[in-house]
Parts: structure tokens; sequence; C-alpha cells
């Protein structure tokens, strides 16, 4: 399983930068655990992190199938996903 990290203000380039790499980690077979941590004051606007998570999943909906749904863990909002299996 990889790991790739978001914060709740990541912009725009380094989004998609990520994604990329998520993408690449799932066409390899491996699974991919999104991390958004949440640091001082934002976790008072938790709804950013939720926003962000659904749209990594609109991202990869086409090779990606949600293993785990989002969840909070302490100041982390863990997610699961796996590669789509083929038919």
């Amino acid at each position: 399983m990889k790991e790739v990290k978001f914060r709740p203000a990541t912009d725009e380039n380094d989004f998609q930068t990520k994604i990329r790499a998520v993408r690449r980690f799932l066409e390899g077979g491996d699974k991919a655990k999104i991390t958004l941590r949440y640091r001082g004051r934002e976790m008072a606007h938790q709804e950013f992190g939720v926003d962000l998570m659904d749209r990594v999943k609109t991202e990869l909906g086409d090779i990606a199938q949600v293993e785990q749904n989002p969840k909070l863990e302490g100041r982390q909002m863990i997610m699961v996903l796996g590669p789509k299996r083929k038919k």
C-alpha cells in the first residue's frame, strides 16, 4: 500500500502532481492510502477536507474503487483506494 498526503489547502498544481502519483500506483496494482492532515484551526473547517476527498474520488473514479470511505482519525482523514478489477 502506498500513501499520499494532502492538506486541506493543497494548491491545484500540487493536487494534480499527487493525483498523477496515485494514478501511477493504482495502475501498478498497488492500493493507495490518501491521508489528509489538518493543522491548527483547519479542524474547524473540516468541510474543505471532505470536498478534497470527494474531488480525489471523482478524479480517479475511472481506475479506482473506494475500499475505505473517508473517516476522521484524530487530526487525519484517511481513505483507501484500490485498483478496479478487470471484468
